[in-house]
């Protein structure tokens, strides 16, 4: 498990704007391969366009944080090898002070193996807390765009600010990701990601006249490393990657929809943990993430803390390795979904979590998580939220209760929603203990996708829910201090063109120490 704290300032030793700027027109192509000094690796030239699926970094620690590329100049070969020979290819890296790298304080070399697709995740340590690096690959001929990073403050450090936004559910078949032009200019200092990075239904992207990948659903490592390697190919993806450090976690379709720690009903047992192994390989060799989280044959420790300093824990979730199968039913009063032996996070996850919360100092603690803790009354949510887990989402409230400020940031869903997290749902006049922020998708939507509509009047059945959005795209954008935190939603007008603006459809904001969602502007 990795458990840090680190904290925010906004003093950057960059010009971010100018830098967003360049990292958004270097993902698009418009800055060409640059010459490297020094002859290639032995066994002939490497392909051009090595680092075509971009760069991106994560996980940021005061100290140290993940830089992540892959070598991949065809993405969408069928054998899920990228175009690559089959040989390792010595991987350069530089960390610097300046997007010139004239203050070089770091470099090194990592090898990029073809038995991990010649993806590179390497762990820099030494760095300086609470500041932005630079840094960029060299493999070959080819020396890669430039992109950019932030290291933590030190965990004691007193935080001014923290801005940042969150994501989820982008399926490269139903639009463009004009969401992420609007999140790079906001200047953030991290993204989290909370699943449904890529879908394993059939690839097809030529209805939008993007790249597309074999049709027919991923089941093989290769099927997996091409959806990968299909959806970075999207310029505006890798322009977000570039441009702040990231956190992940996976949700369903990064294996397949709805499946749980018990398997998937569809699949046979023995079938489904080769798949989900597969799965979480290509995953992990395809995100910013440390060794800590490679997976293990068929299971991957996603679960983690990472600190802003005294501002703000974030406690990373997974909801799916450990979960109970799904209830055969969706109504709030079948018996099935109140049955104590279900579980949300498995024994060993909601203990982790539970301890956490408790002991923490920050003053916010976020949980970075899959699917909505709010209830949905008088029917409930479909069976996979945690509307199916009561007796298991009962004793996580009890665990907000003696948190400090916990908010909870949640994704799956394809709507916008905001709600005040009750002791007792059973009860609306029973206390507040937290918030929650679920946010609609990057790009997914389903067939029966309703008309674009807004309520902010709480439904009499459910007055802890305070605002609904539907029918829309995009992400929410958070700014924390130590005395406020204001979510702002955010919106694209279209996701069927590769440009978009946004505007935002809503913002409220908690007040550190008085619990309790107010909107605001």
């Amino acid at each position: 498990m990795v458990a840090r704290d680190r904290g925010v300032s906004m003093n950057a030793s960059l010009d971010r704007r100018g830098f967003l700027v360049t990292a958004a027109a270097a993902a698009v192509g418009a800055v060409a391969p640059q010459p490297a000094s020094g002859s290639g690796p032995p066994g002939g030239a490497l392909p051009d366009g090595l680092f075509s699926l971009g760069l991106a970094s994560g996980d940021p620690l005061p100290d140290a944080v993940v830089l992540w590329t892959r070598l991949a100049p065809e993405p969408l070969a069928p054998d899920g090898a990228g175009g690559m020979p089959r040989r390792p290819v010595p991987v350069h890296w530089e960390v610097a002070h300046d997007e010139s790298f004239r203050r070089v304080v770091r470099r090194g070399t990592a090898l990029a193996v073809p038995e991990r697709a010649h993806t590179v995740h390497v762990d820099v340590r030494g760095l300086e807390p609470d500041r932005w690096y630079s840094y960029r690959f060299r493999a070959g001929r080819e020396t890669s765009p430039v992109a950019r990073t932030r290291t933590a403050p030190a965990p004691s450090a007193r935080a001014g600010r923290l801005t940042f936004a969150f994501a989820s559910c982008q399926n490269f078949t139903n639009g463009f990701y004009t969401a992420y032009q609007d999140m790079i200019s906001a200047e953030l200092d991290l993204v989290v990601h909370l699943g449904d990075y890529i879908y394993e239904g059939p690839g097809r992207g030529e209805a939008l006249g993007r790249p597309h990948a074999p049709e027919g659903e991923t089941v093989t490592l290769a099927d997996y490393r091409v959806r990968h390697a299909q959806y970075k190919t999207d310029p505006d993806l890798r322009a977000a990657h570039a441009a702040a450090p990231w956190v992940v976690t996976l949700d369903d379709h990064e294996v397949k929809n709805d499946w749980s720690g018990e398997g998937h009903p569809a699949v046979p047992p023995a079938e489904f943990r080769a798949r989900r192994a597969v799965a979480l390989r290509a995953y992990f060799e395809h995100m910013p993430l440390r060794q800590a989280q490679a997976p293990v044959h068929h299971e991957m420790l996603l679960h983690r803390r990472v600190g802003y300093g005294n501002l703000a824990q974030f406690h990373v979730l997974d909801t799916r390795q450990y979960r109970s199968a799904l209830a055969a039913c969706d109504e709030a009063d079948c018996e099935a979904v109140w049955d104590p032996a279900r579980t949300m996070l498995g024994p060993e996850q909601e203990a982790w979590l539970d301890r956490g919360l408790r002991t923490s100092g920050a003053t916010w603690n976020v949980l970075a998580q899959q699917v909505p803790i709010y209830e949905d009354a008088p029917v409930g949510l479909p069976a996979d939220k945690w509307d199916g887990y009561r007796e298991s989402r009962r004793r996580l409230l009890e665990s907000l209760g003696a948190a400090r400020n916990p908010v909870a940031i949640t994704g799956d869903v394809h709507f916008n929603s905001a709600a005040n997290l009750l002791a007792d749902f059973a009860d609306p006049g029973s206390a507040v203990v937290g918030a929650e922020f679920v946010g609609t998708s990057i790009a997914s939507s389903s067939p029966r996708e309703p008309a674009p509509e807004t309520v902010f009047d709480p439904d009499p059945a459910n007055p802890h829910l305070v605002f609904t959005n539907r029918g829309e795209r995009g992400y929410v954008r958070c700014t924390v201090d130590a005395g406020r935190w204001r979510s702002e939603y955010r919106v694209v007008d279209t996701v069927d063109r590769p440009t978009s603006t946004a505007r935002t459809v809503a913002a409220f904001e908690i007040e550190a120490g008085r619990p309790g969602l107010r909107r605001t502007g």
